[in-house]
Formats: structure tokens, C-alpha cells, sequence
């Protein structure tokens, strides 16, 4: 099984892969491409698509599996703030991170990639709009969490220089 048969799949990067949700057996495709982390950004339920036993079926293959449930109605800065710490957690691992349809994770990327890897906006709305524009509630909470920045990462708190870095 090849990886481009899970729905939306889209290698962000040579790190990290984003797609919908896959099947039991497409977990086997992401686990021999070599991803090491599962990121999943879809809340369960029932008749939704989302594998109620996605992190028995994740360790069993050999990866690690990491849960925040995002609600596609009410996206919220807290969630962005979890999404980021995860991402930071596993810095250096190879990623695949994903929700139901590639929404929810392409907006989540954009953001992070904007605000914490200071990757042109450009360069990173050019890969959100591949897979959709966000409006309305989606388009709010881009607006929120850009105009607020990083929370607990803004650049320079950290450092004892107060330099630019981040």
C-alpha cells in the first residue's frame, strides 16, 4: 500500500506528511515510509470516520501517538497553543499528522509553520489553499491565533540575550 492512497495525503516535507484519515490497513503505509510520530487532530466520533482504537493501532505498528482532539466548529487558540508543543516535542522525528479530511492539520501547519519556523506566509498559504481556503470559523481562528502570535514562544522570551531567535 503507498502512502498518496490515504486521502489528502501531502508530503509537507522530507519530516512531515499531513492527509485525511486513514484506514486500519493504510496505518501500515505510514508506519513503513518510516514515520515515527502520529499526530492526530481529530476528535473521535461515532459515523465520523475517526478510529476510536487509532492509538492501539499506531503503538502496534511501532509508532508513537499523540491525540488533541480539535472540534471543526470551534477551533481554539488553546488548541494551537497544544498543537505547537507537540510539534516541538517531537522536533527532529519524522511526523505524520493527520484529521479527517487535511483541514484542521493544513490550517494548524500554516500556522506553525508561520509563527514558529518563520517560513514565509506566502510559502505557507501556498500549501494550506492546495488543499482548501478557510472561511468562516476557520478563517476567524487563522486571523486569532496570527494577530496574537506565539504563546510561550515568542521570539526572544526565552533567551537571556532578548534576541531575535525562536
Amino acid at each position: 500500500m503507498r502512502l498518496e492512497y490515504i486521502r489528502d495525503f501531502y508530503r509537507l516535507s522530507e519530516r512531515i506528511g499531513t492527509a485525511g484519515q486513514p484506514t486500519r490497513e493504510q496505518f501500515d503505509a505510514v508506519a513503513d515510509a518510516g514515520y515515527e510520530v502520529v499526530l492526530n487532530l481529530a476528535p473521535y466520533r461515532d459515523g465520523s470516520g475517526a478510529l476510536a482504537d487509532e492509538a492501539e493501532l499506531v503503538a502496534a505498528r511501532g509508532m508513537q501517538y499523540a491525540h488533541i482532539p480539535v472540534d471543526w466548529d470551534a477551533p481554539r487558540p488553546e488548541d494551537a497553543d497544544a498543537f505547537f508543543a507537540a510539534m516541538r516535542a517531537h522536533a527532529g522525528r519524522k511526523l505524520f499528522v493527520h484529521c479527517i479530511a487535511n483541514r484542521r492539520v493544513s490550517a494548524f501547519l500554516y500556522l506553525y509553520r508561520v509563527l514558529c519556523e518563520d517560513v514565509p506566509e506566502a510559502v505557507a498559504a501556498r500549501d494550506l489553499h492546495r488543499l482548501w481556503t478557510p472561511t468562516g470559523v476557520w478563517g476567524e481562528f487563522l486571523t486569532a491565533v496570527r494577530s496574537r502570535g506565539r504563546t510561550g514562544e515568542r521570539r526572544g522570551e526565552n533567551e537571556d540575550t532578548g534576541g531575535g531567535g525562536g
